[in-house]
């Protein structure tokens, strides 16, 4: 019989790159997700039968175990933006996690893939860094074994990074960027993809891998980057942190007096971690220690971005067009 992967959160951006995988080399794939009947994407990824949503509620006990059953190999992408509320920072990215791992170990589980993020540290002045570190933290006590892998930005054809500002260029002339300076080193979402299946699989040493692109640019950097792919001209206006702070305590008033129905664009947390770099640390392990060689951002940009352009798909016969007349 084939092996058995049950992902968490298997149906969102990472997790579906990461069950197409596992299918595509065999395994049996079970999503485990909290609305099952809106992953009903990932059934096609294998043969029938072979990868199936489910559902399961990480702040249980009994649900995290009973989808765990009989798994060989566990990974968790479970994330959220929640400051509050049952879904919150330390509700799902700490204890969530550490619920994973020492269930894991519980059922003996051979493998086991944590999704962290570039920037987790215990002593942060972001809430949510603190709740990714003290979730890494949860993973390794009752998992020692586990591969904790820890992204920059992710891009590709369902970010919310690019896809978000590019969406944005369509409502003005001025484009709103917080931390412009701000060093990322974007990844994409099927390199993560793949380190996740190696360690799901056993092929990657344990321990905590960061992985980034093969390019670190600034925040105002990647939006030029972006810019270009979309044919649209833009002034990047950089917000300062302070008038940005003020700005996202508003919109979190805002959203508390409207009981949620207004979330804000950005948040005070979001302000304070997008003061720190977000690239790959020095003598920090990395796609090099797996064999993979990244993918660079202007490679795959092109790809799902064109529908940002003020002319989307005719954008090419427009430009062949011009340069007939040209001649």
């Amino acid at each position: 019989m084939s092996k058995l992967v049950t992902i968490y959160g298997g149906s969102g951006f990472v997790g579906r790159y990461i069950a197409r995988r596992m299918a595509q080399a065999g395994w049996r794939v079970r999503v485990a997700v909290r609305r099952p009947n809106e992953a009903m994407h990932v059934k096609p990824y294998g043969v029938v039968g072979q990868v199936e949503p489910v559902f399961c509620n990480i702040r249980d006990d009994a649900s995290v175990r009973a989808v765990m059953q009989g798994a060989d190999a566990v990974v968790n992408c479970v994330g959220t933006f929640d400051r509050k509320g049952k879904n919150s920072f330390d509700a799902v990215q700490d204890k969530g996690a550490t619920r994973i791992a020492r269930i894991a170990a519980e059922e003996g589980v051979a493998h086991l893939v944590h999704l962290s993020a570039i920037g987790a540290d215990a002593t942060s002045d972001s809430h949510y860094a603190r709740s990714k570190a003290a979730g890494e933290a949860g993973i390794l006590q009752h998992f020692p074994n586990a591969v904790i892998l820890r992204p920059s930005v992710i891009f590709g054809p369902e970010d919310q990074f690019f896809n978000r500002f590019a969406g944005m260029t369509r409502l003005g002339p001025v484009l709103p960027v917080v931390g412009a300076d701000t060093r990322f080193q974007p990844v994409y979402v099927d390199d993560v993809a793949q380190a996740a299946v190696m360690g799901a699989m056993g092929r990657a040493v344990p321990g905590i891998y960061e992985l980034g692109g093969p390019e670190a640019s600034s925040f105002r950097g990647l939006m030029q980057q972006m810019l270009q792919v979309i044919r649209r001209r833009r002034l990047i206006a950089n917000i300062p942190f302070g008038v940005a702070a003020l700005m996202a305590g508003a919109m979190e008033l805002v959203q508390t007096v409207t009981l949620g129905l207004v979330p804000p664009q950005i948040t005070r947390d979001q302000v304070r971690s997008l003061r720190r770099d977000n690239v790959v640390g020095d003598g920090a392990k990395g796609f090099d220690a797996l064999g993979i060689t990244p993918v660079a951002v202007g490679a795959v940009l092109p790809d799902y971005l064109w529908r940002f352009r003020p002319a989307g798909q005719y954008a090419a016969i427009k430009e062949s067009a011009k340069n007939l007349r040209a001649r």
